[in-house]
């Protein structure tokens, strides 16, 4: 661990949602110094073409993607899709680069190699720090820990975020049985990319909801296990089901359980406040106020708050979150803090931009 006054950092695929979203994060972080600004196809526009909004930068040039660009950098982020971190990180690690990198895409965040081929059809890149601060673990190092001494991180998936975090303080407390879990998340439309694919479109998506990957087939179940496994959880089968929803941002994850029968609701929640007392961004809301996406929308905050449907059965908890500040960049930015020995919080809030 060490840390710095000033650093530098370097953003591959920065004319995408979550390049953009990172470079937003960047650049009123009070120590960060934004350098080379890379794409693919968008090489030689200018950032301003792609993300207005982010005005301090928006005169930068975007340059091709490689290690001639990347190097020098501090930290460098990988803002790819899925399949293209690995090579990058590869041929930086060749050039005898050693900065620290974030891999916003899912390249290393499986362990199981077989996962990996099993949900992405490709050989496996390898496993990364896993770039969620707040993941239980029921044994060996904290994941915090484990950020603070590592110079390659893997960013979380934003759909994992929101389970993970609605489910894990049950496992813990050894309260719920996993081996039943559904979720089903209302997804904004940013969560799917930039890329110009016709349900993406607004004709088809404006006053629309429509559900993807289903039936065990999404890429992320594999990640939500493991981290599950790793907050103590034995058999994890979950049924998972996104649909995205006519909203820019934000993800509203209903997730449930079975419990034991006699527990209430009361009991719940003390559980759940009490694995998040300490956390800086995840808040389990008041009794009977219930999570919504305009609650979290441009924070990094996860909003979470459970129940018990006695009838039922079954734990239920609804975390919000917005899927590119908590999802992606907001975990990005702390987790690199961790590792460049910085306070974790640095350059990010917790107030969202409601109504």
């Amino acid at each position: 661990m060490f840390m710095r006054m000033t650093f530098t950092v370097a953003v591959a695929g920065a004319s995408g949602y979550a390049g953009g979203e990172m470079l937003r994060l960047l650049a009123t972080h009070p120590q960060a110094r934004v350098g080379a600004l890379t794409a693919a196809s968008s090489a030689g526009t200018v950032l301003g073409q792609h993300h207005r909004h982010i005005r301090s930068l928006c005169d930068r040039v975007l340059v091709p993607t490689d290690v001639e660009a990347l190097a020098g950098h501090d930290v460098v982020v990988l803002a790819l899709p899925h399949g293209a971190s690995g090579a990058v990180a590869a041929e930086l690690e060749q050039a005898g680069c050693d900065p620290v990198v974030l891999d916003l895409g899912a390249d290393h965040r499986l362990v199981d190699a077989g996962d990996w081929r099993a949900y992405y059809g490709s050989e496996h890149a390898g496993t990364w720090t896993y770039g969620m601060p707040e993941l239980f673990r029921a044994a060996g190092a904290t994941q915090r820990e484990r950020l603070a001494a590592t110079h390659r991180i893997a960013v979380p998936g934003c759909n994992v975020t929101a389970v993970t975090f609605g489910l894990q303080p049950g496992v813990a407390a050894q309260i719920i049985d996993t081996s039943d879990l559904v979720a089903v998340l209302a997804v904004g439309y940013s969560g799917a990319g930039k890329a110009l694919k016709p349900h993406l479109q607004a004709a088809e998506a404006l006053g629309s909801a429509a559900p993807y990957a289903v039936a065990g087939t999404h890429r992320h179940i594999p990640e939500i296990v493991q981290n599950l496994r790793a907050a103590g959880a034995d058999e994890v089968a979950v049924s998972f089901t996104p649909v995205l929803v006519p909203m820019s941002r934000g993800i509203l994850a209903t997730a449930t359980a079975p419990v034991g029968a006699g527990v209430t609701t009361e009991q719940v929640r003390e559980v759940w406040r009490a694995a998040y007392a300490d956390e800086p961004f995840v808040d389990v809301l008041p009794d009977d106020v219930w999570p919504t996406t305009a609650m979290v929308a441009g924070a990094n905050t996860a909003l979470v708050q459970v129940a018990v449907d006695a009838k039922a059965g079954r734990v239920v908890t609804i975390t919000a979150i917005d899927n590119l500040v908590k999802g992606t960049a907001g975990a990005a930015v702390q987790s690199m803090n961790l590792a460049l020995g910085l306070p974790e919080s640095t350059g990010l809030v917790v107030e969202g931009v409601a109504p």
